[in-house]
């Protein structure tokens, strides 16, 4: 066996320790107290070149696994990323050269004393769900990770059927359970035991044999419902047999595939609350206003879907007649600005009866919020919209939701809220965990907590993340990130806050509650550009204008004075992080792309007055000093307008006839909708390989990476991309084939909806028949919500 790594650190500490102490004192030269990956990996890789037999070195291998470094002037301490969420943290001394291994507190202590200079004997409270979990089923492998619900129902499903008749009676009283509108489903209580039940079955088995498949249940209904069977097995005798079938095999055989099949059946969620506070939240005229964006177009597709699967699933249960309910919760914003978040309530278009239920965020006082407010704003509302959200909710429905779905931060809180009191299935979406996208925003929150109040919402997303029943995630990598990086789920597991609290487990990524579940794009809106009948011709004069006119002022800027030449298009918010104004200087920077092709931007505002965030001001002024500085006004053409969902989808295909691209240059993006938009119509995409795209995107066959890091290369590939469209006949087809192939393969709403409704199914059932409610975590969140949450967010309502 090979020996430990930290033993063999020790033998080559004595053998080279002159190499050891000249590569450590490196680090320490570079005056940081704090070194990320890749400024290890650079001091490594400036004396490995002088040293030809490091590179497979004991030290090679650390400096591989090294994901950060702290160093004062006596203790270097290393954070090691053997795999996905498996760390292990070791110190060494700079004189003696003496090396040891630390645990996770130790290592969090040591960078608190760092960025704060805090006492070497301060006491800080340490959060740790670790052993109220010690019992549960995890995951061995990182290959797994996301795929929770294979591994729940194969682990369970045996504990559950340890004992075939205490299985069996657990599944006959849960089927027994359902009910919708007064009205009893599956079992009534005729059956009252086991014998009873698969004597039942076997008569309807034999019944329905003699029936033809499509005979409709209202033909057999008074023979089996004197059987004690009520409606929801099926719509005709052949699916109705097929239920009961599946019910038989488990109760003679368990299996988990037969039992996922089987509960995907059952006719358990009538009505879900889908949970969105912040932002405005509507149908129109609020894309690109701050905080709203893809988030609102994810939920609105999102909830037509889901309501399309809970028709299709009631007509298959024979259930048609019941009408499916689902009801976003957002906020009411009374001083509306043109929008329609002053209305209470809002049909959702292209649903038949999916709705917005609007309240409104209030005071301490009980007075009403009018304005809208940031989402780093929102914290101290939360636990009064709860109440106020969960009372109107009851109200609409006439009854509790059957699933309550949380997204981002604050709505996965009053989610947790609202289903722990409930007592209904929760289901959490992050879109984005903001701890990862600004550095150190953890270890230095108090100097950030002016503006962002990282302190609530990290605490907010560990209590919430720790209280769903199940997660849902667009990516793997949003779970566990890649063997070089850490994922945005993975960097919540150990880290701190230093003087409010320190995390050394804050989440498990091998908890089977991970689900990685894609979203794609409206196929009403985005098809291909080739399907002609479908296209939206009458937008076509107006796209037109928008694109090659020469009007210019408050919302545009630039006139293309070489129509001709191809589209590379982009589309995003204006925020840093989106990284429009690095594609601006990309493209300014580089001749042979700016001879190639045109630069269409929409973002924004191109008038930074009308912006009302300082953020997206700071870019649009930075945007138009590299417009000035490069002078791209023949070049590039920028757009600050909001554009609705179908001249967007039109505006892809119109780009590709023009055999354009579109790139999307994020420093990072959890997912990436713009991605799948653009190659759902078949425009072939350029996009970030940090974040959802890198999963997305297949390199070189269905679209692009590029690294925003590297804008010089970036921008090469760009034109090289262009270069070879021109040179070779079929390449630009070939990619938007392979994009199109992609989203077809992996990409659809139907695909979506239909997994969601079944993960809430599998989850609920286990959380019925099992300790998946896990009650010991719950008193311990609910004692970190009252001690820490809460004060830090009434401190911010003051």
């Amino acid at each position: 066996m090979k020996p430990r790594l930290i033993d063999r650190l020790r033998s080559y500490f004595q053998d080279h320790r002159s190499d050891a102490h000249r590569l450590l004192h490196s680090l320490v030269a570079l005056d940081r107290q704090f070194l990320l990956r890749s400024a290890i990996t650079d001091a490594y890789a400036s004396q490995a070149d002088d040293d030809a037999g490091m590179p497979d070195s004991p030290l090679a291998e650390a400096v591989a696994l090294c994901q950060e470094a702290a160093v004062n002037h006596a203790w270097l301490y290393l954070a090691l990323r053997h795999n996905v969420a498996r760390w292990q943290y070791l110190r060494v001394h700079l004189e003696t050269m003496d090396i040891e291994p630390v645990d996770a507190a130790a290592y969090l202590h040591f960078k608190e004393r760092l960025a704060t200079g805090a006492d070497e004997d301060a006491w800080t409270l340490e959060f740790d769900v670790a052993p109220f979990s010690r019992e549960m089923p995890k995951l061995q492998e990182a290959d797994s990770i996301g795929n929770g619900v294979r591994f729940l129902n194969r682990r369970l499903s045996s504990r559950l059927f340890e004992t075939l008749e205490g299985g069996a009676l657990r599944m006959l009283d849960f089927l027994r359970l359902h009910r919708c509108q007064e009205r009893q489903l599956m079992l009534s209580s005729d059956v009252g035991d086991l014998d009873s039940l698969r004597t039942a079955l076997r008569q309807a088995d034999h019944l329905l044999g003699r029936l033809p498949g499509a005979a409709l249940w209202e033909q057999f209904a008074p023979r089996l419902r004197a059987l004690g069977f009520e409606p929801g097995w099926g719509n005709d005798a052949g699916r109705v047999r097929e239920t009961m079938a599946m019910l038989r095999d488990l109760l003679e055989a368990p299996s988990p595939a037969i039992m996922e099949s089987f509960l995907a059946r059952i006719p358990m969620i009538f009505s879900v609350a889908v949970l969105s506070p912040h932002g405005w939240f509507g149908q129109s005229n609020v894309l690109g206003r701050p905080d709203t964006g893809g988030q609102v177009v994810y939920i609105l597709d999102q909830v037509r879907a889901l309501e399309a699967d809970m028709r299709r699933r009631l007509a298959e249960q024979g259930l048609d007649a019941i009408e499916p309910q689902v009801v976003v919760i957002t906020r009411l914003i009374p001083e509306a600005e043109g929008t329609t978040c002053d209305q209470r309530v809002e049909a959702i278009a292209g649903s038949s009866h999916a709705r917005i239920l609007r309240v409104p965020f209030r005071n301490a006082a009980g007075e009403v919020l009018p304005n809208w407010l940031s989402r780093f704003e929102v914290w101290p509302y939360l636990e009064r919209f709860a109440v106020d959200a969960e009372r109107d909710l009851l109200a609409e429905l006439h009854g509790r939701p059957d699933l309550i779905i949380g997204n981002y931060s604050d709505g996965n809180l009053v989610a947790t809220l609202m289903a722990q009191h409930l007592g209904v299935t929760q289901c959490n979406i992050a879109h984005a965990l903001e701890k990862t996208k600004y550095l150190y925003s953890d270890l230095y929150w108090r100097d950030m907590d002016a503006h962002y109040h990282f302190g609530c919402q990290f605490t907010a997303d560990l209590i919430a993340m720790n209280a769903a029943d199940f997660i849902i995630t667009s990516t793997y990598q949003e779970i566990a990130g890649t063997a070089d990086s850490l994922g945005q789920y993975e960097s919540y597991m150990t880290f701190t806050l230093p003087g409010l609290y320190r995390v050394v487990n804050g989440t498990d990524i091998y908890d089977p509650k991970f689900n990685i579940v894609s979203p794609g794009a409206d196929p009403d809106i985005y098809f291909p550009y080739e399907r002609s009948e479908r296209r939206l011709g009458h937008l076509h004069p107006g796209i037109e204008a928008m694109v090659f006119g020469a009007e210019t002022g408050a919302d545009a800027r630039g006139v293309l004075v070489e129509p001709d030449k191809p589209l590379l298009f982009t589309m995003a918010r204006m925020d840093r992080i989106k990284n429009i104004t690095g594609l601006v200087e990309w493209y300014g920077s580089h001749a042979e792309l700016r001879a190639r092709v045109n630069l269409l931007v929409v973002a924004g505002h191109v008038d930074p007055a009308a912006s009302g965030d300082d953020e997206e001001r700071e870019q649009i002024l930075h945007l138009h000093h590299l417009m000035d500085h490069f002078g791209l006004d023949g070049e590039v053409r920028w757009l600050g307008r909001h554009l609705d969902k179908a001249t967007a989808g039109e505006l892809y295909r119109f780009v590709a006839d023009r055999r354009g691209a579109f790139v999307q240059p994020a420093l990072f993006e959890a997912f990436g909708l713009t991605v799948i938009e653009a190659m759902a119509s078949g425009l072939p995409t350029f996009a970030t390989c940090f974040g959802g795209p890198l999963e997305i995107i297949e390199d070189g066959v269905s679209g692009f990476h590029v690294d925003p890091n590297h804008g010089d290369e970036a921008a090469a590939k760009l034109a090289a991309f262009f270069a070879r469209c021109r040179e070779e006949e079929g390449y630009w087809q070939a990619i938007s084939a392979g994009g199109l192939a992609r989203v077809e393969a992996r990409y659809t709403w139907q695909r979506y909806a239909e997994r969601m409704l079944t993960l809430a199914r599998v989850y609920g059932f286990w959380k019925y028949v099992s300790d998946l409610e896990r009650t010991e975590t719950r008193r311990y969140l609910e004692m970190f919500y009252g001690l820490q949450f809460r004060p830090l967010a009434l401190a911010l309502g003051h």
